[in-house]
């Protein structure tokens, strides 16, 4: 729960607070939202499997977000798109996170509500 409230705050934040990020680092911003993103997805699906360490959750979203724009950095310099690795890597696990909490909260409150097992579509 302290994950959704987290990312509502910081949603509410972002719409409230006007702020251009400069043409140069779109591509370093973009890849530390992907892994903020995925931080805080992951956060979402501990939290639902009861299994949720703010502190994992914490260093997971800083550091995450912090390498990912390091590497689209030193790519930059090196002259090769290490980004798009990270935007794949990132994307692939936002899925998976997304596709695990669906699946979650569709046992949660579409089968117990139909008295389904939830192994009819697997």
């Amino acid at each position: 729960m302290l994950t959704i409230l987290g990312a509502i705050l910081g949603i509410i934040i972002g719409i409230l607070i006007p702020f251009d990020i400069p043409v140069g680092l779109l591509k370093y911003t973009a890849v530390a939202i992907l892994a903020a993103l995925d931080a805080i997805f992951g956060g979402i699906r501990a939290q639902m499997e009861q299994k949720f360490v703010f502190f994992k959750f914490f260093s997971s979203f800083f550091t995450n977000t912090a390498l990912a724009a390091l590497l689209a950095y030193l790519g930059d310099i090196w002259g090769v798109d290490i980004y798009l690795g990270a935007v794949v890597a990132f994307s692939i696990r936002l899925f998976q996170n997304l596709s695990l909490i669906r699946e979650e909260l569709f046992d949660r409150f579409w089968w117990r509500q139909a008295g389904g097992d939830g192994k009819d579509f697997n």
